[in-house]
């Protein structure tokens, strides 16, 4: 009889607060210990972000727990992260489970109604993750000291029960007061709950460690606990962010580094919705030395740039709302009419369509409602009670109306609740995508690329595309085409590498070792 296996150990990384670098740590350690040889998995029993992933069968998870299976060079399943929260109001979220909608749950019914069922889901996909790996490291959301939560906890303290998972609680000494929230935290966690806290990471330290020791001494005294590693700042990391707090940091610090003096920089500018969703999709362009990129919520600050681009949205409709109340809408018209560049992926492309109905109330709190569009593509899109999420893999239609079809690669995938179509069949479409082993016409491209949509999440991941469609924005101010020598992929595996060795460096890899069990 075969000898039955042990589960896995584990660890999990939990923070003093939101957007304290978890999910980056979590990345590290799964990087770490696959280079040391150990078969890992990441796990996060319920994130709330709307920069999603898709997993490689077509179903939706936190992009955070993508990103960490692809440090550990393995391919991203739903157990990784069972229940998504996707905020579609302020206190509204769809809910997610495995991959796939479940419904809209308001803050108070999700919390009362449905966490009681959710316990088992976690458990179940814990375990299965267990039972196929070496180590799983698991991350925490928010801060395990939120009193009001505790009861009915899936992803925090319980949860590091449920997997008899030692606890490394992170700060952010970059926002201040980090050593007021490591010592309210630990006295508000329980006797047991302080018991598997076996350490402290001080993240994103910026200046001289050693005028820190007298704190860290402290630290250590007050609540006999060792400080594992103090992260120095690393800016740029080069992968992509969770939620939208770290992306404005992230952008902060690019507009910074992007200041190179050239007088050939590309202005792109990015609206910016309030539901904006897979911002991830222009993190290629960090790497471009010509590009540089705005994030516009005011008709004050569109000016006049190179090019737009929409965004994919979680609500699409009140996303038009706000852009047609704030003014940006008439701005994007006559900029369009102008002769501007204009791009719309996934919401930002139904946006661009003639009109954009909600017969089911799926964006709309269950009333059927139709909004027109801004009317710069010919489509229309439908509002479905089912999501699409797909991977896809094609090439690039060209932009001319006529002529033969270009060899450029298109990988990405889709996100969405509408369903789009066309009403006007002569129009080129973006590209030629195939799903399994069909090919079908997708997205829509007019006035020979100068407004053109696509479903297509991570086009610009696609580095030969990028370039062409930056080369053609360059070409339209008379100056000359550039190399395309950025490799997004290979820079992005890179990054998980320099972060890797950037933790390793700072943090008691051994000490974290024997907590682990290793």
């Amino acid at each position: 009889m075969a000898e039955e296996r042990k589960l896995a150990r584990t660890v999990m990384v939990q923070g003093t607060a939101s957007d304290v670098g978890k999910s980056m740590l979590t990345a590290a350690f799964c990087r770490i210990f696959t280079e040391d040889g150990w078969r890992m998995a990441p796990f996060k029993s319920q994130n709330m972000s709307l920069n999603s992933y898709v997993t490689p069968d077509g179903k939706e998870i936190g992009r955070a727990q993508g990103v960490q299976a692809d440090a550990c060079r393995i391919p991203a399943t739903t157990d990784m992260n069972p229940i998504l929260l996707k905020p579609s109001g302020d206190r509204t979220s769809q809910v997610v489970v495995h991959g796939k909608p479940l419904r809209d749950y308001d803050a108070y019914e999700y919390r009362e109604h449905y966490l009681p069922k959710a316990e088992s889901i976690v458990k179940q996909s814990l375990l299965r993750l267990r039972q196929t790996s070496d180590i799983v490291v698991m991350e925490g959301a928010g801060s395990p000291a939120e009193v009001n939560l505790r009861d009915r906890d899936i992803v925090n303290m319980r949860a590091a029960a449920w997997a008899d998972a030692p606890v490394i609680l992170a700060a952010d000494i970059d926002r201040g007061g980090v050593f007021a929230s490591i010592v309210g935290t630990m006295d508000i966690l329980s006797p047991e709950e302080r018991d598997r806290v076996k350490g402290f990471i001080i993240n994103k330290f910026r200046g001289d460690v050693s005028l820190l020791r007298p704190g860290l001494d402290w630290l250590e005294e007050r609540t006999g606990k060792p400080v594992l590693g103090v992260i120095p700042f690393l800016a740029d990391i080069g992968l992509e962010e969770e939620d939208s707090a770290g992306w404005k940091e992230r952008e902060r610090t690019r507009l910074a580094l992007r200041d190179n003096g050239r007088e050939d920089m590309l202005d792109i500018a990015v609206i910016r919705f309030s539901r904006i969703s897979n911002f991830s999709d222009f993190d290629a362009f960090r790497g471009e030395p010509d590009v540089r990129i705005r994030y516009v919520a005011t008709v004050e600050d569109l000016g006049r740039p190179d090019a737009v681009i929409l965004p994919g949205t979680k609500n699409t409709m009140e996303d038009l709302q706000a852009i047609r109340s704030s003014g940006l809408e008439q701005k994007l018209l006559e900029y369009a009419a102008g002769g501007g560049h204009i791009a719309g992926i996934c919401g930002g492309y139904q946006i661009l369509g003639f009109a954009l109905s909600d017969p089911f109330g799926v964006e709309s709190g269950g009333i059927a409602r139709i909004e027109r569009g801004l009317a710069l593509l010919p489509i229309e899109t439908v509002f479905l009670r089912e999501k699409r999420t797909v991977r896809v893999a094609g090439h690039f239609a060209g932009w001319e109306k006529e002529g033969g079809q270009t060899a450029i690669p298109i990988e990405g995938y889709e996100i969405h609740m509408g369903e789009t179509k066309l009403s006007d069949d002569s129009v080129r479409p973006f590209c030629v995508a195939e799903y399994g082993m069909t090919p079908l016409l997708e997205g829509v491209s007019l006035h020979r690329g100068r407004i053109w949509g696509t479903y297509v999440h991570g086009v610009f991941d696609n580095d030969e595309f990028r370039r062409h469609w930056l080369n053609r924005l360059r070409a339209r101010n008379g100056w000359h085409p550039e190399e395309s020598v950025y490799r997004y992929k290979e820079k992005r595996e890179a990054a998980f590498d320099r972060l890797a060795a950037h933790v390793r460096s700072h943090a008691d890899m051994d000490a974290i070792r024997h907590i682990v069990g290793i």
